[in-house]
């Protein structure tokens, strides 16, 4: 009798954990999910590229700019033509 007590007692305490549990876990994926989160994700994400973006062009730049010294140099071409 005491055996089926502590079996049947523990069946429900384990029952009643993994509920809290699983009721846990769905509400915080619930709350990543909710439509202001990936909103703030996503603008986050989308500053991240534009400032990626802008860096590149920077050195996109810099790179053309160092090539166009290098070869008006080599050209004897003083005076930028633009």
């Amino acid at each position: 009798m005491i055996r089926r007590l502590f079996w049947v007692s523990f069946g429900v305490g384990l029952g009643a954990a993994t509920a809290i549990a699983t009721t846990r876990w769905t509400r915080r994926q619930a709350k990543r999910a909710a439509p202001a989160t990936l909103a703030r994700e996503a603008r986050g994400s989308i500053l991240d590229l534009s400032k990626l973006v802008a860096a590149s062009m920077e050195e996109g730049r810099r790179a053309m700019d160092e090539r166009e010294h290098d070869l008006r140099g080599r050209y004897g071409a003083d005076e930028p033509h633009r």
